[in-house]
């Protein structure tokens, strides 16, 4: 089996094939399915070519879904906090969210007009895996999108509640696929096919050793801002560029979900989320006007206290704010790479009425970092 740090399962490379350095210590698979408990799995639909007919394609989309518990406590809630850097888009949930401090059920991620499709498939799945659990409660699922109408037939609706399904059904834990899958199939950064991308980092403290992964469906920002660690990219890879066979109008966002079996309060994930716009920047994200940069972190820890049954006290640890910085660096580290696994795991795709994206040079990539 390949090396999961350089490539994905079906054998895409990923960054750190090309000699890029990165900070930190990643785990073991370099993905946030390395917190123990989290899973993700992918419904990807690619059919059809040409000339876009609404309702038949082509199509370029599909549905990611992030799990943070096992199946059989995905009712039982985690602590979390979110952040939104420009509110461009939309995550369901968030309400109850900055309310509470806690979400339970899987997190979807699709495309913007399928935002709906998936929110509302997390119930129909849950009602079936768990029969009763609905039965006295209701629930906010968890679904985020981003824009992927250059490529796919936005407007046709094709992800549906069964492949909602078949995306929590096949999630799985260990090494997970990224680049054109699930929900970032249709997706673009920089000028250059992107999508789901992921990577983790190893956090000492103490006498413990904690994980925090970070998955990003990445889907922004301008060809000459992008960076790869330092490196203004955007300056001097002008081509390959976008073909347009209809005009493309900027709509952009990025969507990042940020995992850790770190003892954390819901104050101190929401500290988390907003430390992910500081790892998209150093790719040469701005935030701009039409990018919808929405980030969500959750903690796997302390479950009873999240739960919070009646009428008895809850307890909870946590590691203090003081020495939070490093779960910080952590956030931006792995924020980084998510974002240039999901470019470099690429190939080019030609979607509706002929737009083409190119997949970043991977020829640029060697040539700048492994020599």
């Amino acid at each position: 089996m390949s090396n999961p740090h350089l490539a994905t399962p079906s054998g895409k490379p990923r960054a750190r094939s090309f000699g890029i350095p990165f900070d930190g210590k990643p785990g073991p698979n370099n993905a946030i399915t390395d917190v123990p408990g989290v899973t993700v799995g992918y419904t990807t639909l690619i059919s059809g070519d040409g000339p876009l007919v609404v309702g038949k394609g082509p199509v370029r989309t599909g549905v990611t879904a992030i799990l943070p518990r096992p199946r059989a406590d995905i009712a039982k809630p985690v602590f979390a906090g979110m952040f939104s850097a420009n509110g461009n888009g939309e995550l369901t949930g968030s309400h109850l969210i900055e309310e509470i401090g806690a979400f339970n059920l899987p997190v979807t991620i699709t495309n913007t007009h399928s935002c709906g499709v998936a929110r509302d498939g997390t119930l129909r799945w849950v009602q079936r895996i768990l029969p009763g659990a609905m039965d006295d409660a209701w629930g906010l699922p968890v679904a985020g999108e981003t824009y992927d109408g250059f490529l796919n037939d936005i407007n046709g609706h094709h992800v549906t509640s069964e492949h909602v399904a078949a995306a929590m059904d096949g999630a799985t834990s260990g090494p997970i696929e990224e680049g054109s899958v699930g929900g970032g199939t249709g997706m673009i950064t920089c000028g250059f096919k992107a999508g789901s991308g992921t990577a983790s980092r190893v956090v000492e403290w103490q006498s413990e050793r904690y994980t925090l992964g970070v998955f990003v469906q990445s889907n922004f920002g301008k060809r000459w801002n992008f960076m790869v660690r330092g490196v203004r990219a955007g300056l001097e890879l002008t081509e390959p560029a976008i073909r347009e066979g209809t005009p493309r109008a900027e709509k952009s966002s990025i969507i990042a979900i940020v995992a850790t079996d770190a003892p954390l309060m819901p104050h101190q994930l929401k500290r988390l989320a907003r430390r992910v716009p500081l790892g998209v920047a150093m790719t040469g994200g701005y935030g701009y006007h039409s990018s919808g940069d929405i980030f969500l972190a959750f903690s796997t820890a302390n479950a009873e206290a999240a739960a919070g049954a009646s009428g008895r006290l809850a307890r909870a640890q946590y590691v203090p704010d003081i020495d939070i910085d490093r779960f910080f660096d952590a956030t931006v580290q792995a924020t980084e790479e998510a974002i240039l696994n999901a470019l470099t795991a690429n190939e080019d795709m030609t979607g509706c009425n002929g737009n083409f994206v190119p997949a970043l040079p991977k020829e640029w990539l060697r040539r700048t970092f492994s020599a």
